[in-house]
């Protein structure tokens, strides 16, 4: 690049000027002497790294952030930028800085793992709202953690830590343990050989008491995580399953600790697991014998 161009660049605000420093450092460094964990990478690559760059606490970012977060040159980083920003899957704010579109919400909300099981179960999520005015939560497992895809909470419901599309640690939530119980045996093997977070003094963090608790959760057909997030939540959840017997999802009721009795909650949440797993069993075609409910060693099946 010539000394005009970069010099008009240097000029033409402060997004051009970095794109002309990083234009000089790119000429710094010829092909062969890049860093080699950073050659060849694709385009798709490199928009996935840019999307990758933000999140809950870096919700925006300017061109220079999004740049080192993923990775990139700054010209690069403009250049995918630009495409994205016309398409709409990101979207200036007033500020100039950049952060993610709605045009890219509304494909996210599209994936049939998380548009089905949510059409189905809103109903029960409203009812079980409805009944307790507490927080209501439906989440799925993704490898070894926990993805929330719909949650409902009230004014006066205890705060909670997790959010819609959030990801959590699988072996403290009450949903996370539901669907860890009820995971393949080889999931749970690699969550119980792996280092377990402690986030309070309640929190399951040895192996040993964590598949002993699996095996309670198996046996009793839901979960309850008692300050293991937080000093002052508890949480019960159901499994919901599939035609194997594993859970393709969770649901969950998190109350304040203090006086809490999960034995009523767990009442209210199985229900509410079971209607969803019918729910979404007759939406697939199939239909349930009257012992499937979670919790029962019969395997959900049809008739």
């Amino acid at each position: 690049m010539d000394e005009s161009t970069l010099a008009a660049l240097r000029s033409a605000g402060p997004d051009c000027g970095h794109i002309a420093a990083a234009a000089e450092a790119e000429e710094a460094y010829p092909l062969g002497g890049r860093p080699s964990s950073l050659a060849g990478r694709s385009v798709t690559n490199k928009v996935l790294a840019i999307l990758a760059a933000f999140s809950v606490d870096t919700p925006e970012l300017n061109l220079t952030e999004l740049a080192r977060r993923a990775q990139l040159s700054v010209p690069t980083a403009h250049r995918r930028v630009a495409e994205l920003l016309a398409w709409g899957a990101l979207e200036r704010t007033p500020q100039g800085r950049i952060r993610i579109g709605l045009r890219l919400w509304e494909v996210g909300s599209l994936a049939p793992r998380g548009l089905a099981l949510r059409e189905a179960a809103l109903p029960y999520l409203e009812d079980l709202y409805e009944l307790t005015h507490e927080n209501v939560q439906l989440a799925v497992r993704e490898d070894t953690e926990v993805v929330f895809v719909e949650r409902i909470t009230g004014r006066r419901a205890v705060p909670v830590h997790t959010r819609v599309g959030g990801r959590f640690d699988i072996h403290a939530t009450g949903v996370g343990l539901a669907l860890l119980a009820f995971a393949p045996p080889d999931v749970r093997d690699r969550v119980c050989a792996s280092p377990l977070q402690q986030y309070t003094e309640w929190t399951i963090a040895d192996p040993l008491t964590l598949r002993t608790c699996l095996g309670t959760v198996r046996a009793k057909g839901y979960a309850v995580s008692d300050r293991q997030i937080t000093s002052d939540t508890l949480s019960v959840a159901a499994p919901i399953l599939s035609l194997d017997g594993t859970a393709r999802a969770a649901v969950s009721l998190v109350v304040r600790s203090d006086g809490a009795h999960p034995g009523p909650l767990a009442i209210a949440v199985r229900a509410a697991a079971l209607g969803i797993t019918r729910a979404l069993a007759s939406s697939e075609g199939r239909h349930l014998t009257g012992r499937n409910a979670p919790g029962s060693r019969d395997v959900v099946g049809m008739v």
